[in-house]
């Protein structure tokens, strides 16, 4: 078994309730777009795999904590890359 945690930013509200309602089949519901699954590869095999029908790759995203399980450690993320902070910050370490 594999313990996993997804979390998923969906941009069309039709298409959000959707995918809760596909993973509240498969887990727990923890917070807004957050849901934690004990799965075995197979279920996670059929879960990805119909969430991945339901997304727009061009502007959802759904990402697989794999926090349990012989995948430990990993990240998977189906739909877009996530966003990149380009902010840089500059800290003025002088005294005065």
């Amino acid at each position: 078994m594999m313990y996993i945690v997804v979390s998923y930013d969906i941009s069309e509200n039709k298409r959000r309730t959707k995918i809760h309602s596909i993973l509240k089949s498969y887990g727990e519901w923890k917070q807004y777009s957050v849901f934690e699954c004990e799965l075995t590869e197979t279920q996670y095999a059929r879960l990805r795999s119909r969430l991945n029908k339901q997304i727009d790759a061009e502007t959802d995203s759904v990402c697989f904590y794999f926090l349990r399980g012989h995948r430990r450690g990993e990240i998977e993320r189906i739909g877009c890359p996530p966003p990149r902070d380009t902010t840089i910050f500059f800290v003025d370490c002088a005294e005065g």
